[in-house]
């Protein structure tokens, strides 16, 4: 009989800890959060908070999270010992604090592996720990405001009547941006300016730089431009920006009419140092812009690399290596490259906000032979884990050697500039490879006289500033401090589900409703949409995980501080009605539907929506501003979201009776279903026989209650 029961996230890893754990161990996995906050209470968080204290109600999250539990149940009394091996991060320690609740474990046991290797894994085991709480109560509390932010913020957009649904932490802040940048794009004006070269018969061509009385600094400041710098702009070579065309007439004349000299050729070998290996968000940058994939497929695709144990774990905002990473990486080039070996492997610094107890994200063997993997795993799969592969490899490589070359030129007033760039060791470059192609230059010196080919300019005009890919948006909110690994790809993700964003040539722009959302939440919640706000609230969620903060202390005064007040000031904010005049969110008038309100049974009122098939859905309004019904086409009736119902019934609201009464397909006796439709309780019978329902036949093997008595539409009057 085992001993021992781990219990792991996803079913994914439960066959390989199996298999190295061996048949002392039971695996069983809780299917990632098995609880959530009820909707039980004020405006149905699910939570009350009571000056500095807060009490919290969790509730399964879903019927497979009820039955999850369950089993999980059985199988603690089949062992002698529980261990909680979740993710090994914030998120992770919640849910491990969930499985104790739920399960009634006392002082379970918490392990913490990156990698699902038989080193790695045996490790953990063998040096367990308790819950950290200080992790757990941040966990707790970003749960609990951004409930508090969404219910409590989402009945705001609702009166706008345009279809919104939701208002977010991280979501509206991250729509926010979107919304800045394509405000940007409509308010951009474009300029014309000229771009004006010289083509030399040596081979190379230069271009307008300025004028020889200019102020030093002007000529001196290009020079000192950083390595990426030059690198970048080798590709997209351009002259200092000439603003009309009479003037760029005018150099080109100047041009031809005096003698071109050398005045300055300097020439130095610069070093490009390795970049870091991957965390989550330079992880889905690199596969969005070499493998084209979406976030949201690049943590799909590196889940089961993961859980395969391929990789480390790929939530993590640390660049650290383990020292016996770094030494087998060090292994393989003494093996393979050799000339690739640094003296002293280069050192990486992660964000001040890192978790340094994590990895980068890196191959768990170096050395496994990707001929094997290529059998093994899908193209996707295979093509992430050879980026991961090579970005780790790189970042314990040499440094890559660049000979970079600055030729400035004078003809008469006017001076000329050309650089050059030739690669003269790849270094790191060789396995990840970022360096822009060479740019040659003849072999040139100090008072060189040169033979002028041509001169001439060429119209360009100014551009607006870009809009977001998915993977420059995640960087965007990584600098801004928007969120965490665990989110971008979520945050995104919600975005377009609710048509505040779309997808369109892989870049994100916002929808109309997206603007409205926006430009309403900057006038009623301004503070929200503030990425340093935002960011703020993440640096106290950190606080909370390490145990600067208590986290309940830290949500009560957040709330009533600010977010209790801001909430009464936005419900004054004006808004606009399609018959011109302004009303506010408190003040709205709708138009009513015959649903009445589940609660405080008021009719439900009609919001539009260009999203859903009857192209309005229901609230209330008249308090209960967390009730919220949308049109089940299949069964009829009206529905809160998320609803868990059978797809062959409506909403069950009493138990079935069986009657004597036979199937018409089956001949199995058929049962009494009641349930609602629109507001009113109604009766009908169907077969007693759930897998049978499921069968198309008996789609219209029912009969309804009518005033004469039981009658189907196929089958008629039931008669006894």
């Amino acid at each position: 009989m085992p001993k021992r029961l781990l219990i792991v996230e996803s079913p994914g890893k439960v066959k390989k800890l199996s298999k190295i754990l061996g048949s002392d161990w039971i695996v069983r996995a809780s299917c990632g959060h098995i609880r959530e906050l009820s909707n039980e209470g004020e405006d149905s968080l699910g939570f009350i908070m009571d000056g500095h204290n807060v009490r919290c109600r969790y509730i399964p999250r879903s019927q497979q999270a009820k039955e999850t539990i369950s089993k999980l149940k059985a199988a603690v009394n089949q062992v002698q010992e529980v261990i909680l091996a979740t993710d090994p991060d914030r998120e992770g320690e919640t849910i491990a604090w969930h499985l104790k609740e739920a399960l009634g474990l006392k002082e379970p046991k918490r392990v913490v592996y990156t990698e699902i290797t038989e080193a790695a894994v045996r490790a953990a085991v063998a040096k367990p720990r308790k819950l950290d709480s200080n992790l757990v109560g941040a966990g707790l509390c970003r749960d609990c405001l951004d409930k508090l932010v969404g219910y409590k913020g989402s009945p705001l957009v609702w009166a706008l009547n345009n279809g919104a649904k939701s208002v977010g932490r991280v979501q509206s802040a991250t729509l926010h941006l979107i919304c800045q940048r394509e405000r940007e794009i409509l308010a951009f004006v474009p300029q014309d300016y000229w771009s004006v070269w010289v083509d030399y018969a040596e081979g190379f061509r230069a271009f307008y730089k300025g004028m020889i009385n200019a102020p030093p600094e002007t000529v001196q400041q290009d020079n000192q431009e950083n390595d990426d710098t030059i690198i970048k702009k080798s590709e997209t070579a351009e002259s200092t920006r000439v603003l009309s065309e009479a003037e760029a007439e005018r150099l080109v004349t100047q041009a031809r009419n005096h003698p071109h000299k050398i005045v300055q050729y300097e020439g130095k070998i610069a070093s490009r140092q390795p970049p870091p290996p991957f965390i989550t968000s330079t992880l889905q940058q690199a596969a969005g812009s070499r493998l084209k994939f979406a976030p949201e497929k690049t943590m799909q695709v590196a889940q089961k690399l993961y859980e395969a144990g391929l990789i480390t774990y790929m939530r993590t905002d640390s660049v650290m290596l383990s020292p016996e990473f770094c030494a087998s990486v060090r292994k393989w080039l003494e093996q393979n490259d050799p000339q690739n070996v640094p003296q002293t492997a280069a050192r990486h610094r992660s964000n001040k906000t890192a978790q340094e107890a994590h990895e980068a994200i890196r191959p768990t063997n170096i050395f496994r032979p990707s001929v094997e993997l290529r059998v093994e795993l899908s193209p996707d799969e295979f093509d992430l884990y050879v980026m991961i592969w090579k970005r780790a490899v790189a970042s314990q490589c040499r440094a890559a050697q660049l000979r970079k070359t600055l030729v400035i030129i004078q003809s008469g007033e006017i001076l000329w500039q050309a650089r050059g760039q030739v690669v003269e060791f790849l270094g790191y470059a060789k396995y990840w490879s970022n360096l822009s192609k060479d740019t040659l230059l003849p072999n040139l010196q100090q008072g060189q006289i040169l033979t002028l080919e041509n001169a001439g300019h060429e119209k360009k005009q100014t551009q607006p500033p870009p809009r977001y890919s998915e993977p420059k948006l995640v960087q965007l909110m990584e600098r801004k401090g928007i969120g965490r690994p665990s989110t971008y790809s979520p945050t995104i993700a919600t975005l377009k589900k609710r048509g505040y964003v779309e997808l369109t040539k892989a870049i994100l722009q916002p929808t109309t409703l997206g603007l409205e959302v926006d430009d309403f939440l900057e006038k009623a919640l301004p503070d929200l949409l503030k990425t340093e706000f935002t960011a703020k609230m993440e640096d106290a969620l950190d606080s909370i995980a390490s145990g600067k903060e208590p986290w309940q202390k830290y949500l009560t005064s957040w709330n009533q501080d600010y977010f209790a007040p801001a909430l009464v000031k936005a419900k004054t904010v004006p808004i606009a009605v399609s018959n011109g005049k302004k009303t506010t969110a408190t003040e709205r008038e709708y138009e009513k539907s015959r649903t009445r309100c589940p609660e405080c049974n008021n009719y439900l009122a009609k919001i539009k929506s260009s999203k859903v098939k009857k192209k309005y859905f229901l609230k209330c309004v008249s308090g209960c501003e967390n009730v919220v019904l949308f049109w089940n086409d299949y069964n009829k009736t009206w529905q809160a979201p998320g609803s868990k119902t059978e797809k062959t019934t409506p909403h069950q609201k009493s138990p079935v009776k069986v009657t004597k009464y036979p199937c018409p397909v089956c001949k199995k006796p058929l049962e009494e279903y009641s349930y609602t439709k629109d507001g009113q309780n109604k009766t009908m019978l169907r077969c007693s026989d759930s897998k049978a329902r499921q069968d198309s036949k008996h789609k219209e093997a029912v009969y309804f209650n009518t005033a004469k008595g039981w009658w189907s539409p196929k089958y008629g009057e039931l008669k006894d």
